[in-house]
Formats: C-alpha cells, sequence, structure tokens
C-alpha cells in the first residue's frame, strides 16, 4: 500500500484544525482567536483512501514561516527535515492579504503544495469573489475551495492530494536589485530560501552581513522589512487581479457589533452580564438533571447495600463499596450536567468570536499590570482548566509577561472547582441567588488575580508590557456539532478523572478512615481524622476549623473534584445525605468563606508540574504554590471575618 505524508500549514483560525478533525476523524477542539490552534502540540492521523495510506500533520497555525516563534521554529523544522508529500496550504478566503504570506514563503521553499481557499461563506458575506483559477495560473500552484465546516470539497481535496503535485512552477521574484543580492547570498548558503533567510535575520558569514548592510543603506530600513514590504506588494498585485470586492453589508454589521461589544463604557458591563447569564443558566437547567443522577446514585447504593447484605459480606466491604466508592464517586458525577452546561456555553462564546473581543476589552486593565489583553486569553482558558491555560502563555511574547501570566492564571476558577460551588451553593443559598453567588466567585477570581499580577508587576516583574496586536476574527455563528464536541470531550474528561484520580484517591481516604481496624469510620481516631485534627486549627480562623474541611483540602491537592467526593466518603453519605451533614458543619458565611479558600489556594498537582515545566524554575514553582495558598488564607480571612463583623454568621 502506498503511503503519502500530508502536512497542513496556515494561519490559526483559517480551519486548518477543522479540516484536519474532518479528514482524520480525531476531534480536537476548533478554538477562534490567534494563537488557539497553537498548542506546540503534534497532532497526527490518517486514513486509508482506495490503494493509498494519507498521514497526516497538522503544523502549529503561523503567520509566518520566519522562524521567529516555537511555533515557526517547529512548521519550518518539519517541512525542511521531514519532508512531506503534499503540504495543503489552508487559507481564510474572506483575508487573503494576511493569509497568503506564508504561502510565498511555502512557494519559496519550493514544497509540493496545494492552495485551499476555506470559509468562502464569509468572503461570500463580505462580497469577495475570488478567481480560483487565475490565482492558480499566477501562483503556479493547484487552488481548491473547501468548506471544512461542513466538509464541502473534501473530496476533491483528497483526488489532489493522491495526484501527487509537484513543486511550485514558479518562484516569487522581488526588484532587480534585490534578486541580484539574493543570487549572490545563494552562492554562500547554497539554496534560495536559506540565502533569503539569512539576509533577513543575519549570519555569521561576513560577506552576507556586508550584503546586509548595503541592502540597509539602499532601502533605508531593515532588510526583514524589504523582504516583508516587497512580498505585501506582490500580493497586493495577485489580489488586484483575481479578486473582486462587491457591494456587501457583512463586514459593516460586524463593526457595528464590535463597536458595542468593545465599547469602553458598555463592552466590560455587556461581559459581566453575559457571564452572569450563563452561570444563572447552568444551575436553572442543570437541577432537575442533577436530581435525576442523584436519585440513580441513591437507588444503586441500597442495591448494593442489599445485595451484599443477601450474601453476607463483611461490614467493611459494605463500608468500601456504599461508603467509599458510591459515596464518594457519586457525590462528584451528580454534577456533570452543570459541568456539561457550563462548557456548552463557554464553546458557544469562544466559537461565535466573543472571547476575542474580551481580550480587547481587557487590555485596558491588563496595562496596568504590564500584561496586554492577549494575556488575559491564558486567564479565560482558565475557566476550563488550568493545565492548558499555563501552557497557552506560550504564545505571549515576553518572558516577564508569560511568568507573569502563568502566576495569576491558576487564580481563574477552573472546572475541577465547579463540583465544590455546586453543593455549598444549592444548599446554603436561596435559588433566585445561587447564580450570582456563583457569579462572585468568578468576579473574585479575576480580581485577586489582576491585585496579584498588579503587585507582582511593582516587585519581581518591573517593566513595560509589549504592544498588543490580535486578530479580531469575524463573527461566526457556532455550528451545534461544534460545541456539542467541545462540550462532550470536556465532560468525558471529567469522567475519566472520576475514573482515574476520584475513584483511587476516595479509596485511600475510606482506607485511613477505616485505620487503624476497629476504630469508628471517620472518628477523630482514625488516621484521617487525626491528620484532619492536626491541621484543623489553621482553618479555624475561615470559619471551617474541623478535621473533615481539612482532610478535604488536603485532597484537593491531587484534584478539586476529590474536595466533594472527600466528603462524601468521610461521612459515608451520597450527595442527598451529604446536604444534611453539611448543613451542621458549615453556616453560609463559612461555607462561602470555604468556598473562596478552595478557589484561590495551590492549585491541583498537575498544574504545578505544568508551571514548573513552563518556567523551568522551582523558585517560581514554589513561590506560586505557596503565594496561593498565603493569599487564599488571607482573603478566606476577610470574608469569614468582616461577615461576622457585619452580622452575617
Amino acid at each position: 500500500m502506498k503511503k503519502i505524508t500530508v502536512a497542513l500549514a496556515g494561519n490559526p483560525n483559517c480551519g486548518k484544525t477543522t479540516l484536519f478533525n474532518n479528514l482524520t476523524g480525531m476531534r480536537h477542539h476548533v478554538g477562534n482567536w490567534p494563537g488557539k490552534t497553537v498548542t506546540i502540540e503534534k497532532k497526527e492521523g490518517r486514513i486509508v483512501y482506495d490503494d493509498t495510506t494519507l498521514e497526516i500533520v497538522d503544523l502549529p497555525g503561523t503567520y509566518s514561516l520566519s522562524g521567529r516563534s516555537l511555533e515557526e521554529e517547529i512548521a519550518v523544522g518539519y517541512l525542511l527535515h521531514e519532508k512531506p508529500d503534499v503540504v495543503v496550504n489552508i487559507a481564510d478566503a474572506a483575508h487573503l492579504e494576511r493569509n497568503l504570506y506564508v504561502t510565498l514563503q511555502l512557494i519559496e521553499l519550493g514544497v509540493p503544495m496545494i492552495l485551499v481557499l476555506n470559509m468562502n461563506r464569509y468572503a461570500d458575506a463580505e462580497g469577495v469573489v475570488i478567481n480560483t483559477g487565475l490565482l492558480s495560473e499566477m501562483l503556479g500552484i493547484p487552488v481548491i475551495r473547501i468548506e471544512a465546516i461542513d466538509e464541502t470539497g473534501k473530496d476533491e481535496l483528497i483526488k489532489a492530494i493522491l495526484a501527487r503535485p509537484a513543486p511550485p512552477e514558479k518562484t516569487i521574484r522581488y526588484d532587480h536589485e534585490l534578486e541580484e543580492h539574493i543570487g549572490e547570498a545563494t552562492k554562500i548558503t547554497g539554496s534560495r530560501w536559506s540565502a533569503i533567510q539569512a539576509l533577513i535575520h543575519g549570519s555569521a558569514e561576513p560577506k552576507i552581513e556586508s550584503i546586509r548592510t548595503h541592502l540597509a543603506g539602499i532601502y533605508g530600513t531593515k532588510p526583514g522589512e524589504i523582504f516583508a514590504d516587497q512580498r505585501y506588494g506582490f500580493i497586493a498585485g495577485l489580489l488586484h487581479e483575481s479578486v473582486d470586492h462587491m457591494d456587501a453589508g457583512g463586514k459593516n454589521q460586524s463593526e457595528r457589533i464590535d463597536r458595542l461589544v468593545t465599547s469602553r463604557w458598555l463592552g466590560f458591563p455587556i461581559f459581566l452580564a453575559v457571564m452572569y447569564l450563563i452561570f444563572q443558566i447552568v444551575f436553572a437547567v442543570g437541577a432537575p438533571v442533577m436530581d435525576l443522577i442523584d436519585e440513580g446514585f441513591g437507588l444503586l447504593g441500597e442495591a448494593a447495600s442489599a445485595g451484599l447484605a443477601d450474601i453476607a459480606a463483611p461490614d467493611w466491604v459494605t463500608s468500601l463499596v456504599c461508603d467509599g466508592i458510591i459515596g464518594g464517586v457519586g457525590s462528584v458525577v451528580i454534577f456533570l450536567p452543570n459541568i456539561f452546561l457550563l462548557f456548552l456555553l463557554l464553546a458557544i462564546l469562544e466559537d461565535s468570536g466573543y472571547l476575542a473581543r474580551v481580550a480587547v476589552i481587557m487590555d485596558r486593565v491588563m496595562h496596568k499590570l504590564g500584561l496586554h489583553g492577549k494575556s488575559f486569553i491564558p486567564m479565560i482558558l482558565g475557566f476550563g482548566c488550568s493545565v492548558p491555560a499555563i501552557m497557552a502563555t506560550r504564545t505571549l511574547e515576553t518572558k516577564r509577561e508569560r511568568f507573569l501570566t502563568i502566576l495569576i492564571t491558576p487564580f481563574m476558577s477552573c472546572g475541577a472547582r465547579l463540583p465544590v460551588y455546586l453543593l455549598l451553593v444549592g444548599i446554603f443559598f436561596a435559588a433566585e441567588i445561587q447564580g450570582l453567588v456563583m457569579f462572585s466567585l468568578y468576579l473574585l477570581g479575576i480580581f485577586v488575580a489582576l491585585i496579584t499580577g498588579l503587585l507582582l508587576r511593582k516587585t519581581l516583574f518591573k517593566g513595560e508590557s509589549s504592544a498588543f496586536v490580535l486578530e479580531m476574527p469575524p463573527y461566526r455563528l457556532p455550528t451545534i456539532k461544534g460545541v456539542l464536541i467541545h462540550a462532550g470531550e470536556k465532560s468525558w474528561e471529567f469522567l475519566r478523572k472520576a475514573g482515574v484520580i476520584i475513584f483511587p484517591a476516595v479509596l485511600l481516604m475510606w482506607l485511613l478512615a477505616s485505620l487503624p481496624f476497629g476504630v469508628e469510620y471517620a472518628s477523630a481516631d482514625s488516621l484521617i481524622g487525626m491528620a484532619g485534627s492536626t491541621i484543623a486549627p489553621i482553618f479555624a480562623p475561615l470559619g471551617f476549623g474541623f478535621a473533615e474541611a481539612g482532610v478535604a483540602i488536603l485532597m484537593g491537592l491531587l484534584a478539586k473534584e476529590v474536595v466533594v467526593g472527600a466528603f462524601g466518603t468521610l461521612y459515608g453519605v451520597g450527595e442527598e445525605g451529604l446536604g444534611d451533614v453539611l448543613m451542621n458543619v458549615f453556616t453560609p458565611l463559612s461555607a462561602y468563606s470555604f468556598m473562596v479558600f478552595i478557589l484561590l489556594y495551590m492549585p491541583c498537582l498537575a498544574a504545578m508540574f505544568t508551571i514548573r515545566q513552563e518556567t523551568r524554575s522551582w523558585k517560581m514553582t514554589g513561590l506560586a504554590a505557596v503565594g496561593m495558598c498565603v493569599i487564599a488564607w488571607i482573603v478566606s480571612f476577610i470574608v469569614y471575618q468582616g461577615g461576622v463583623l457585619l452580622g452575617f454568621a
């Protein structure tokens, strides 16, 4: 069987990952802001078509192939060293001027390639009419129209790949003066591509540096800007010949919406209103489904207890199954509907293009921290999970900005903390204010992150922020398939955690609560009771100085989902019975203080490992761990003691 290696290359947000998913059947979340597809991970898939296997690699999305950023290094390195049989260059048909810059560089590399024009429906809405035949003739490469989101043109693309296109027939020609010096540099470097790269970025070869100095003198600017100007000039000529612009109102409509949602005075209130609405929906719609799951686990526990009694199972086995496994895991899984809803709604905001506007809105605030709006993008991702959010800081320009953003991102309330909020808010607060209480926790996380960032900027991370340039993607109607896939993947990840992390954790807690054998389950004489009693006094000023809370906080270092499972296991009850028990140990004020501590203290071990991996500094990792715990204690202390002074106890 023949094999063809195919590399997908293009800008972020051009539909590259969507095409990869459709070609391979593999599912990866498709984001909507610059850098979202840049996970610095190698994504591969394969399909078999007749007697040929297509090995498909999704390269990081880049705006250039200059090799300056890590993403560009990976893409260029793969193209130069792995030498794929075909490069499929995906371009956003509505923004060809920007997208064709990478196309020209691929042509200069001399790789066999196909130019794929995607998102044509948006081009049509903006009145952009592209003559693909003429564009193909002028570039010397095949040009195909597709619509990745609904697989239009997929078969034509596969046939074009199977045809194994030849390397480009033409090369990009610069003006006479520049071509002459490219020729001189090529004699030294051995290839036209390496000569152009050396002239742009510099070289240890004295002759190359002499040419660079000469070019800068002739053109009055840096060599990199000379090449960029002439490439964009070439693109302008291409588009003038091959693209017509008809009168259309799509772009104007998008601009009108932007004037409202990114308004200096209305932008932030609109963002707050949208987030508040999300939390209200999560509670209102999720509650009935939660009740059904709760009943199911209750019946399961009763059936298990009865079945074990019928076979005369030892008491410890009954306790393990009913108190440990069903009580612990069930008390977490019950929140699956709410978690699915939250991720579904966030995916709608993300895929619609709105979250990119949030970065613009927050740019004014972030500049006060020496950051810019792009730094808020990883923080938004932190609402889902801190691990990918911390990894997303790789797209920031400077080490100072990356480190500062890494240290404040874990304050954003991740999805793993949600079960704790859902449990305690549902128990202690009236239905009409539950969404507001949840909303206040998320706002508090943002506020503490910003204040911490300001303090760090004044002390450890002094300096000015770099320039903020962010592509504003067009508004798009999210697809039902896309948002369901995203919410489904996140929910499955939550369930997987219930099996991989929470299940062993609750078993460990059950064992510690049962040892030494002969003591009352989870009593002060058990191992876990003694551990909880030892640290409980630390939390007494915060309103939850009892052993079970201390144990839950310790177990939450493994994964925040374990906190609810810890209570369920320690008290040996499911979610419904857990509410009755917690009513006796918490008050509304102390429950809120506990949620604040869970929100702000050290993230899970996976997030801490990621901080170490991204900063390559144990000092920074230790600063994050200790600093967050101290901040969590201080803020919870202020909340609880302040509430007591105001008479809320």
